[in-house]
C-alpha cells in the first residue's frame, strides 16, 4: 500500500519530512506493509513542469492508497494561465473529494480559548460561493461594469445530500449528535435545499439528535457552548469560516487536523497556511499535518476494512498528544523548544 507525500510550499518540506519519518517508524513497528513516494506540487512542480500542478500528478493521487499533501502558497502563484493553478482546489474538483473533515478539540495542559471542545465540522467542499468549482467553464464571478461585481453560488440536491449523509454517519460513530448549519432564513432557495437535503440525510441514521442553526447564531455558540457539540454540517463558505474559528478556540489551527474525502479518495492537509517567513528555519509545528495523517490512517483502515491501520491511526494520535503534554517536548510556538525536526524525534521515540 502506497503513501504518496506532496511536500507544497513555504514550511511544507519540513513538516512533510517529519510527518514521513514518524510514519516510517510507525510502519516499521507494526508491520503495516506501507510503502513511500514523493513527488512535486507547488512551486517546485512550477519551476520543474511549468505548472503548480500537472494532469500527471493528478492521475497519480487519484491511483495511489493515500496521499499526504503540505501547504501550498496560492497567494504568491502566477495566475493560472501562467501555471499557478490551486493544488488543493484542483485535486478536490477532479477527485471529487466533496466533504472536508475539520476535528477541534481541545488538549489538557495546552492553552485553548474555550475550557472544553470535541466536536467535528464537516464541510461541502465542492460547490458554494468559492468562484472556482461553481462553473464547468469560467468561474463564479463576473464584472459587468467597473463598478459591479456579481457572485454566484452553487448548491446542488445531490452535493448536499451526500455531504449530509457522510457527517451522519460519522455522527453515528461518535455521540449521535448532528447540527446542521445554514442561512436558510435570508437564502430561502439555496440554503433552502441544503436543509432540506441534510434532513432527508440525517433521517437515515437510526438514533441521531438533529437540530439546525443559522450560522451567525452559531459562530457564537461556539464560543459559548462548544461543548454541546458533536457533528456539524454547513456548506463551503460557512464551513470554511466556522472550522477555522473551532480550530483557534481549541487551541489554534497548528493544532488542528484536516481530511479531504471523496467515495474512492482522500487527502490529508494540514489546515494552515505555508507560513513562507518561517522557511527553512525548522521551526514549524508539524502538528496538524501529522492529525491530518491519524485521519487518513483511520478512514482507509474503515475504507478497507483493515484494522490494523486503524489501530495504527489510534498509536499516532495517542503519541502525538503525550508528546504535545509534556512541556519539554512542544515546538517553540507552544512554548517548548524544540525544532519541527526535534518534535518528529520526540513523537517517534514515545511511538
Amino acid at each position: 500500500m502506497e503513501v504518496l507525500f506532496l511536500p507544497g510550499d513555504g514550511i511544507g518540506p519540513e513538516i512533510t519530512a517529519a510527518t514521513r519519518t514518524i510514519l516510517e517508524k510507525l510502519n516499521r513497528s507494526m508491520s503495516l506493509g506501507l510503502c513511500f513516494s514523493q513527488e512535486d506540487v507547488g512551486f517546485s512542480s512550477l519551476e520543474k513542469h511549468g505548472a503548480t500542478i500537472t494532469p500527471d500528478l493528478i492521475k497519480r493521487v487519484r491511483n495511489t492508497d493515500m496521499t499526504v499533501l503540505g501547504p501550498v502558497d496560492t497567494a504568491h502563484y502566477p495566475p493560472a494561465e501562467q501555471g499557478g493553478i490551486n493544488p488543493s482546489a484542483a485535486l478536490r474538483i477532479n477527485l471529487d473529494l466533496y466533504a472536508n473533515v475539520r476535528p477541534s478539540r481541545t488538549i489538557n495542559g495546552l492553552s485553548a480559548r474555550t475550557p472544553a471542545m470535541d466536536l467535528v465540522i464537516v464541510r461541502e467542499n465542492t460547490e458554494g460561493f468559492y468562484a472556482d468549482r461553481t462553473m464547468f467553464a469560467g468561474t463564479g464571478e463576473v464584472m459587468p461594469t467597473e463598478d459591479l461585481a456579481l457572485a454566484m453560488r452553487k448548491v446542488t440536491r445531490k452535493g448536499s445530500y451526500r455531504v449530509a449523509a457522510f457527517a451522519a454517519k460519522l455522527a453515528a460513530k461518535r455521540r449521535k449528535h448532528l447540527t446542521i448549519v445554514h442561512k436558510a432564513n435570508v437564502l430561502k432557495l439555496s440554503d433552502g435545499l441544503f436543509l432540506a437535503e441534510a434532513r432527508k440525510a440525517a433521517a437515515q441514521q437510526d438514533g441521531l439528535t438533529v437540530r439546525d442553526e443559522h450560522v451567525d447564531a452559531m459562530a457564537s455558540l461556539l464560543i459559548r457552548t462548544p461543548d454541546a457539540f458533536d457533528v456539524i454540517v454547513t456548506t463551503n463558505m460557512f464551513g470554511d469560516i466556522l472550522s477555522n474559528e473551532a480550530a483557534e478556540l481549541a487551541g489554534g489551527l497548528g493544532l488542528s487536523g484536516s481530511l479531504n474525502v471523496g467515495d474512492q479518495n482522500a487527502i490529508a492537509q494540514a489546515s494552515h497556511g505555508s507560513a513562507p517567513d518561517i522557511a527553512g528555519q525548522d521551526i514549524a509545528n508539524p502538528v496538524s499535518l501529522l492529525l491530518s495523517t491519524v485521519l487518513l490512517l483511520d478512514w482507509k483502515g474503515t475504507q478497507t476494512g483493515r484494522n490494523d491501520l486503524q489501530d495504527a491511526a489510534i498509536k499516532l494520535e495517542t503519541a502525538i498528544i503525550k508528546t504535545l503534554k509534556n512541556p519539554d517536548t512542544r515546538t517553540r510556538d507552544l512554548g517548548g523548544h524544540l525544532s519541527c525536526s526535534d518534535f518528529g524525534k520526540a513523537v517517534t521515540d514515545t511511538l
